[in-house]
């Protein structure tokens, strides 16, 4: 009867190891907006982070707080992110926006008007936010 027992109790122990395994693999979709900058930093630059902050901030608050959303700033002239320049092909300060599904980034866009709008803080942050309205779409 122990004998049984244990056994029982193994293969519970597998089966629900195995399940746990399975749903860390399954993780929600999520999008990761990347305000990507030099070391050198013109008003124009630290102003179109700022936009691109507020309109994240201001618009996507819940998706923020659960996660599903993710806004980072980042460097690519520092150790280690050089990387970004080749993958999203960046030649100047960008905003981008990268679905991923299970861990792995299956889509991203470039939001190349931030340039255009970067003197006009209310179309800025109306183009961000509709791009991202629609980017989160293929999040669900």
């Amino acid at each position: 009867m122990k004998k049984i027992f244990l056994v029982i109790l193994s293969v519970i122990t597998v089966i629900s190891m195995s399940s746990l395994a399975v749903a860390q693999d399954m993780q929600p979709a999520k999008v990761i907006a990347y305000y990507f900058h030099g070391t050198f930093r013109c008003p124009t630059c630290t102003n179109m982070e700022k936009y691109s902050r507020e309109a994240i901030d201001t618009n996507f608050k819940g998706l923020l707080d659960s996660g599903r959303l993710e806004f980072m700033v980042v460097n690519i002239e520092d150790k280690g992110n050089e990387h970004f320049a080749k993958d999203y092909q960046l030649y100047t300060k960008s905003l981008v926006l990268s679905l991923v599904k299970d861990g792995k980034e299956v889509k991203s866009k470039n939001l190349d008007k931030i340039w255009e709008y970067s003197r006009d803080k209310k179309k800025f942050i109306e183009y961000v936010t509709g791009e991202l309205n629609e980017f989160m779409k293929d999040a669900q």
